[in-house]
This record gives C-alpha cells, structure tokens and sequence, in this order.
C-alpha cells in the first residue's frame, strides 16, 4: 500500500495550522486579539479546515481510481466510499457525545452541533454518490467542478433566504449558520471538498506524468487564485454578505491557494522529505481528537483568554510539539514505521489505503 507522501506533507501543515488557530483563540486574552499579528494568525488558521475537506476530496478520488485499477467493481468502490462518509459522520457524534460527557454543555444542542467531522462526513456522502454518477474521467471532472462553482455561487443566497426558516435547527445549521448549533456548514465548505475531487481525478488520471499535471495544478491554482483577488475589488454581487464569511470571492481566492498548494508541497516534499509534517498528517484524525478537549476543555479552562498573545504563541509550538510526541507513542504502540516509505515522483497510489485519515 503505497502513498503520494507530498498530500501527507500538506495534511501535517493543515494539522499545525488548526493547532495554531484553536489554541490562540482559546487561550489569548482579549485585548491582544485586535492586534494585526492575531489578526493575521486567524487568516491562516482559516486554512485549516478548507484543507483537510480539500485533501479529503483528493484521498477519495485517489483511493477509487487505485481500486478500479485493482479489478473492483465500480458499485463496490462507491459502497467502499459510502462507509467511509457513513463511518466520519457517526465519529462527528461520538466526538460531541464525547465533549458532551467531558465539558458539559446544553441537552440536545451539544450533541447535534455541526463541526468539521459533520461536514466532511456529509461531503463524502455526496461525493459518492457522484462517484457512482460519473463514470468517466471528463465526466468526473465536469460534475465536480460544476458543483463546486454552484455551491460557491449560491452560497450568499443560502445565507439570506427566508425559505429555509421552516427548518429544524439542527438541519439548518448543516446549511446555514445558526447560533449556537453550528460552526461549519455545507455552504460553501462543501465546495473545498468537490474541488479536492476535481484535483484528485486529475492526479489519478495523469497515468505517471505526475510532474507535468503538478505544473498545470500551479498554474491553474494561481490563475484561480488571483481571479479571486481580482474580483475583491469589483463591486459585489451579494452586498448583503460579508466577504469573509460567504463571498464566492474569498472562496475562489482560498481554493487558487489550496490548489497552488499542492504542486508547492510536491517541490518542497522532494527537497525536503519532512517525515515529522508526513507523520502528523498520517495522524490528523488522532490529534484533531484529542487537541480540541485539551485546548477548548475543563483541562485548560485556567488558561482560557488569559495568555499575552506571545505567550499564547509559546504555548502553540509547546502543544504541538506534545501533540507530535503522542503521535510518535501512537505509532509505536501499534508498531507502524516511524518513517513513511518514500516513493518514486512518478508514483502513484496503488493500494486502496492511498489517504490518511480524512481530517
């Protein structure tokens, strides 16, 4: 079972980037929050999850194509797929019934919260199912593309409409924002997701000329990225929304990143193999696991909103470097490598178990 070590690269930065965004909203104090270091330090954090869904959709596109290469039926790589959506979404409600029992909370609201487990996991499900529909690789891109741009676009309208009040709460938070029920929702997180499908057809379709397709992915990130930025200065189609939260602007701008992104991670992952970022993203549903209670949880509560921002700065590269040491004692304990197995530049996957975990 072999591995494209350079998405494990990527995986283990977005890993430090959702510690670096938790504990530093966690544990700063409030006056030092308005500083433009902490205000800088939360644009980065808000890479964290777009990442982990858009990788999410690479492994899983990734993980069809090394299947169907295998002789397995095309239904059986969608049931695969399917358990794997279904197995992330019921882990989002054990990991709230989990903070439940910890830290306490409202009864039945903290156990229906919508995180980025909920999201993903409902990500996947669809991205199934459009796995199942499109069959081809020019029909696997079209329909994820297509879906990308479409939730993107309708994403300010999601947010406005009065048509969805009619909903649960519970429900509309997984497509809305609702106080208190929700910190992620389908739109426009969603579309990282679709777009890691159109990425992850791509590398799987590029039949060993990997570097090539790498270039294109560079190229393409960049122009999508500054057609973002371009747009920013435009008068904008949904006034109504605030651009950072909702805007197809921002969106495209962050996926033209995340896209360019990827042929970086390659580049720098053959200058510089970087086994501890590799482990960390071979890990990332582990430490996700474990971090948000010891960050957010009864643990820490004498330290919440209490930190000078350089001392919450200090403590981010202490939990992380305790967070990689768990890491390193998980592997051992189950008797896994400590290093990841390098692979040719030409390679890709070819076992089912091309992706680490989903987050």
């Amino acid at each position: 079972m072999t591995r494209l070590p350079h998405l494990d690269w990527l995986r283990g930065m977005a890993v430090l980037i959702m510690i670096e965004g938790h504990t530093l909203d966690a544990w700063t104090r409030v006056a030092d929050k308005k500083s433009s270091v902490y205000q800088w330090a939360t644009i980065v954090a808000g890479f964290g999850a777009p990442y982990f869904l858009f990788l999410a959709g690479v492994a899983l596109m990734l993980a069809a194509g090394a299947r169907l290469r295998r002789g397995l039926a095309l239904s059986e790589v969608t049931r695969s797929a399917l358990r794997r959506g279904a197995w992330i979404l019921a882990l989002a409600f054990l990991f709230r019934l989990q903070s439940f029992l910890i830290s306490g909370g409202t009864f039945p609201r903290a156990l229906l919260k919508v995180d980025i487990l909920n999201i993903m996991g409902v990500s996947m499900l669809v991205g199934s199912v459009g796995l199942a529909v499109a069959t081809t690789f020019r029909r696997r891109l079209l329909v994820f593309a297509t879906v990308t741009v479409a939730v993107a676009m309708v994403t300010p309208l999601i947010r406005t409409t009065p048509l969805l009040e009619w909903l649960p709460d519970s429900l509309e938070a997984y497509l809305r924002p609702r106080p208190g029920f929700t910190t992620f929702t389908l739109f426009p997180w969603a579309a990282f997701f679709t777009a890691g499908c159109v990425v992850g057809a791509w590398l799987d379709a590029s039949h060993g000329d990997v570097q090539r397709t790498h270039w294109w992915l560079a190229l393409i990130g960049v122009a999508v990225g500054m057609g973002g930025y371009a747009a920013s200065f435009l008068p904008p189609l949904y006034p109504e929304v605030s651009f950072w939260t909702s805007s197809p602007t921002f969106f495209f701008l962050r996926l033209g990143i995340l896209m360019a992104s990827v042929p970086l991670a390659y580049a720098l992952s053959r200058a510089w193999k970087g086994e501890a970022l590799q482990q960390f993203g071979q890990a990332s549903l582990f430490v996700y696991w474990i971090h948000v209670e010891l960050v957010y949880g009864v643990l820490s509560a004498p330290i919440h909103r209490r930190l000078p921002l350089a001392v919450s700065i200090a403590a981010f590269v202490a939990f992380s470097l305790a967070m990689f040491g768990l890491v390193r004692i998980k592997m051992a304990v189950q008797g896994r490598p400590t290093k990841t197995p390098e692979i040719g530049s030409a390679s890709l996957p070819a076992g089912g178990n091309v992706s680490s975990k989903s987050i």
